[in-house]
Protein backbone atom coordinates (compact mmCIF):
# COMPACT_ATOMS: atom_id res chain seq x y z
CA UNK A 1 0.00 0.00 0.00
CA UNK A 2 1.45 3.40 -0.98
CA UNK A 3 1.71 5.73 1.51
CA UNK A 4 1.80 9.24 2.17
CA UNK A 5 2.22 10.81 5.89
CA UNK A 6 3.68 12.93 8.46
CA UNK A 7 6.16 10.65 10.77
CA UNK A 8 7.79 11.44 13.81
CA UNK A 9 11.23 9.44 14.35
CA UNK A 10 11.33 7.64 17.14
CA UNK A 11 14.79 6.11 16.76
CA UNK A 12 17.09 5.09 14.30
CA UNK A 13 19.68 2.14 14.74
CA UNK A 14 22.72 1.30 12.60
CA UNK A 15 22.38 -2.24 10.60
CA UNK A 16 25.14 -3.46 8.91
CA UNK A 17 27.60 -1.36 7.40
CA UNK A 18 25.82 1.44 5.82
CA UNK A 19 22.10 0.78 6.44
CA UNK A 20 19.71 2.04 8.76
CA UNK A 21 16.62 1.11 11.17
CA UNK A 22 14.28 3.98 11.53
CA UNK A 23 10.86 3.63 13.86
CA UNK A 24 8.82 6.07 13.24
CA UNK A 25 5.72 7.23 14.37
CA UNK A 26 3.04 7.93 11.57
CA UNK A 27 0.00 9.93 11.58
CA UNK A 28 -2.02 7.20 9.60
CA UNK A 29 -0.16 4.49 10.67
CA UNK A 30 1.26 4.51 13.82
CA UNK A 31 4.47 2.87 14.36
CA UNK A 32 6.08 1.61 11.65
CA UNK A 33 9.70 0.60 10.88
CA UNK A 34 11.86 1.31 7.88
CA UNK A 35 14.99 -0.33 6.33
CA UNK A 36 16.62 2.56 4.66
CA UNK A 37 19.70 0.90 2.81
CA UNK A 38 23.45 2.62 1.91
CA UNK A 39 22.29 6.04 3.81
CA UNK A 40 25.55 6.18 5.81
CA UNK A 41 28.00 6.15 2.66
CA UNK A 42 26.13 7.91 0.38
CA UNK A 43 26.35 11.53 -0.07
CA UNK A 44 24.42 11.97 -3.34
CA UNK A 45 21.59 9.94 -2.31
CA UNK A 46 18.05 11.06 -1.37
CA UNK A 47 18.35 10.24 2.02
CA UNK A 48 20.74 12.50 4.76
CA UNK A 49 21.15 10.92 8.08
CA UNK A 50 20.38 13.96 9.99
CA UNK A 51 16.93 13.69 8.70
CA UNK A 52 16.45 10.62 11.16
CA UNK A 53 17.59 11.78 14.56
CA UNK A 54 15.00 11.26 17.04
CA UNK A 55 12.05 13.68 17.44
CA UNK A 56 12.41 14.91 13.87
CA UNK A 57 9.10 15.65 12.06
CA UNK A 58 9.05 14.54 8.51
CA UNK A 59 6.93 13.92 5.52
CA UNK A 60 6.86 10.48 4.10
CA UNK A 61 5.98 8.63 0.94
CA UNK A 62 6.47 4.90 2.17
CA UNK A 63 5.02 1.74 0.50
CA UNK A 64 4.00 -0.31 3.82
CA UNK A 65 2.99 -3.87 3.89
CA UNK A 66 1.74 -4.02 7.03
CA UNK A 67 2.51 -7.78 8.11
CA UNK A 68 4.92 -6.71 10.45
CA UNK A 69 8.20 -6.38 8.75
CA UNK A 70 10.64 -3.70 7.51
CA UNK A 71 8.66 -1.49 5.40
CA UNK A 72 10.45 0.52 2.20
CA UNK A 73 10.60 4.13 2.15
CA UNK A 74 10.63 6.14 -1.04
CA UNK A 75 11.04 9.69 -0.25
CA UNK A 76 11.44 11.92 2.71
CA UNK A 77 11.41 15.65 4.07
CA UNK A 78 11.83 17.29 6.92
CA UNK A 79 8.36 19.40 7.27
CA UNK A 80 8.78 21.41 10.84
CA UNK A 81 12.63 22.59 11.35
CA UNK A 82 13.64 22.98 14.61
CA UNK A 83 15.52 26.05 16.46
CA UNK A 84 17.11 24.53 19.56
CA UNK A 85 15.82 20.51 20.33
CA UNK A 86 19.01 19.40 18.50
CA UNK A 87 21.60 22.22 19.16
CA UNK A 88 21.18 22.87 22.55
CA UNK A 89 22.32 20.49 25.12
CA UNK A 90 20.13 20.64 27.65
CA UNK A 91 17.11 20.14 25.09
CA UNK A 92 19.06 17.21 22.61
CA UNK A 93 19.60 15.18 25.84
CA UNK A 94 16.14 15.15 27.12
CA UNK A 95 15.03 14.37 22.97
CA UNK A 96 17.03 11.39 23.45
CA UNK A 97 15.50 10.80 26.75
CA UNK A 98 12.19 11.00 25.52
CA UNK A 99 12.83 9.01 22.02
CA UNK A 100 13.71 6.28 24.38
CA UNK A 101 10.60 5.88 26.51
CA UNK A 102 8.15 6.38 23.56
CA UNK A 103 10.48 3.58 21.89
CA UNK A 104 9.52 1.28 25.14
CA UNK A 105 6.11 2.54 24.99
CA UNK A 106 4.23 2.97 22.03
CA UNK A 107 3.75 -0.34 20.41
CA UNK A 108 0.73 0.25 18.68
CA UNK A 109 0.95 -0.64 14.73
CA UNK A 110 -2.39 1.48 13.67
CA UNK A 111 -3.70 4.95 13.24
CA UNK A 112 -4.17 7.14 16.24
CA UNK A 113 -4.59 10.55 15.42
CA UNK A 114 -4.70 12.03 18.86
CA UNK A 115 -1.35 10.37 19.81
CA UNK A 116 0.39 11.61 16.65
CA UNK A 117 -0.74 15.24 17.18
CA UNK A 118 0.31 15.45 21.18
CA UNK A 119 3.68 14.42 20.25
CA UNK A 120 3.69 16.80 17.74
CA UNK A 121 2.36 19.80 19.41
CA UNK A 122 4.93 18.53 22.59
CA UNK A 123 8.18 18.51 20.56
CA UNK A 124 7.30 22.19 19.30
CA UNK A 125 6.31 23.32 22.71
CA UNK A 126 9.50 22.31 23.86
CA UNK A 127 11.61 23.91 20.69
CA UNK A 128 10.17 26.78 21.10
CA UNK A 129 10.53 27.12 25.26
CA UNK A 130 13.34 27.43 27.78
CA UNK A 131 11.41 27.35 31.01
CA UNK A 132 11.77 23.39 30.96
CA UNK A 133 12.85 21.62 33.62
CA UNK A 134 9.88 19.83 34.38
CA UNK A 135 8.78 19.39 30.74
CA UNK A 136 9.26 15.72 30.76
CA UNK A 137 7.52 14.73 33.90
CA UNK A 138 4.39 16.35 32.00
CA UNK A 139 4.65 14.98 29.11
CA UNK A 140 5.02 11.74 30.71
CA UNK A 141 1.99 11.87 32.46
CA UNK A 142 0.52 13.06 29.41
CA UNK A 143 1.56 10.76 27.61
CA UNK A 144 -0.18 7.93 29.67
CA UNK A 145 -3.38 9.29 28.35
CA UNK A 146 -2.82 7.98 25.01
CA UNK A 147 -1.87 4.91 26.27
CA UNK A 148 -4.65 4.24 28.27
CA UNK A 149 -3.71 4.33 32.06
CA UNK A 150 -3.93 7.71 33.23
CA UNK A 151 -4.14 8.36 36.92
CA UNK A 152 -7.83 8.80 38.22
CA UNK A 153 -8.19 12.91 38.60
CA UNK A 154 -11.60 13.16 39.36
CA UNK A 155 -11.28 12.45 43.47
CA UNK A 156 -7.38 13.33 44.25
CA UNK A 157 -7.69 14.58 48.18
CA UNK A 158 -6.34 11.49 49.55
CA UNK A 159 -2.97 10.36 51.40
CA UNK A 160 -1.99 7.61 48.93
CA UNK A 161 -1.50 7.29 44.96
CA UNK A 162 -2.31 3.51 44.18
CA UNK A 163 0.18 2.99 41.15
CA UNK A 164 -1.26 -0.33 40.54
CA UNK A 165 -4.72 0.85 39.58
CA UNK A 166 -4.22 4.54 39.04
CA UNK A 167 -6.53 6.06 41.36
CA UNK A 168 -5.62 8.07 45.13
CA UNK A 169 -7.34 6.01 47.95
CA UNK A 170 -7.28 6.60 51.77
CA UNK A 171 -5.52 3.86 52.87
CA UNK A 172 -2.33 1.56 51.58
CA UNK A 173 -3.83 -1.69 49.88
CA UNK A 174 -0.30 -2.83 48.25
CA UNK A 175 3.08 -2.37 48.09
CA UNK A 176 2.90 -0.25 44.70
CA UNK A 177 0.79 3.08 47.08
CA UNK A 178 3.09 5.74 47.72
CA UNK A 179 2.56 8.11 50.01
CA UNK A 180 4.21 12.17 51.15
CA UNK A 181 6.08 14.70 48.89
CA UNK A 182 5.09 13.06 45.25
CA UNK A 183 1.86 12.53 45.51
CA UNK A 184 1.06 16.18 46.47
CA UNK A 185 3.57 16.77 43.43
CA UNK A 186 1.73 14.56 40.91
CA UNK A 187 -1.90 16.11 42.37
CA UNK A 188 0.28 19.41 40.93
CA UNK A 189 1.22 17.83 37.79
CA UNK A 190 -2.23 16.83 36.61
CA UNK A 191 -3.70 20.08 37.33
CA UNK A 192 -0.86 22.34 35.75
CA UNK A 193 -0.92 23.93 31.72
CA UNK A 194 2.01 23.57 29.92
CA UNK A 195 3.01 27.38 30.32
CA UNK A 196 3.32 27.23 34.14
CA UNK A 197 4.74 24.24 35.02
CA UNK A 198 7.83 26.21 35.75
CA UNK A 199 5.74 27.20 38.62
CA UNK A 200 5.91 24.09 39.83
CA UNK A 201 9.05 23.99 42.34
CA UNK A 202 11.24 20.80 42.98
CA UNK A 203 15.06 20.65 43.71
CA UNK A 204 17.16 18.40 41.61
CA UNK A 205 16.35 15.29 43.84
CA UNK A 206 12.75 15.76 44.10
CA UNK A 207 12.96 16.02 40.15
CA UNK A 208 14.58 12.85 40.29
CA UNK A 209 12.99 11.21 42.53
CA UNK A 210 9.10 12.13 41.17
CA UNK A 211 10.80 10.69 37.92
CA UNK A 212 11.67 7.60 39.15
CA UNK A 213 8.26 6.85 40.69
CA UNK A 214 6.45 8.00 37.02
CA UNK A 215 8.75 5.48 35.31
CA UNK A 216 7.71 2.85 37.57
CA UNK A 217 4.47 3.63 37.00
CA UNK A 218 4.98 2.82 33.33
CA UNK A 219 6.79 -0.15 34.16
CA UNK A 220 3.41 -1.54 35.93
CA UNK A 221 1.41 -0.93 33.48
CA UNK A 222 3.32 -1.55 30.07
CA UNK A 223 4.66 -5.50 30.28
CA UNK A 224 7.57 -4.49 28.14
CA UNK A 225 8.82 -1.75 29.44
CA UNK A 226 12.53 -1.27 30.73
CA UNK A 227 14.08 1.05 32.41
CA UNK A 228 15.20 4.19 29.59
CA UNK A 229 19.45 3.11 29.64
CA UNK A 230 19.74 7.07 28.98
CA UNK A 231 18.41 7.65 32.35
CA UNK A 232 21.83 8.18 34.10
CA UNK A 233 22.98 10.24 31.66
CA UNK A 234 20.15 12.43 31.98
CA UNK A 235 20.32 12.68 35.71
CA UNK A 236 23.59 14.01 35.47
CA UNK A 237 23.18 16.91 32.84
CA UNK A 238 19.39 17.79 33.18
CA UNK A 239 19.69 18.02 36.99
Amino acid sequence: MQIHTEAIVISALKYSEADLIVKCYTQTSGLKTYLLRGILKSKKGKFKTSMFQPLTQLEIDANHKDKGTLEYMQEAKVVYTYRSLHTNVVKSTLVLFLSEILKNAIQEEEQNESLYQFLKNSMNWLDEHSEIANFHLLFMLKLTQYLGFYPDDSDMDHLYFNMLEGVFQDSKTNNYCVEGYNVSVLQQFLQVKWEDIQNIKLSKEKRSDFLNMIILYFQLHIESFKKPKSLAVFHEIFN
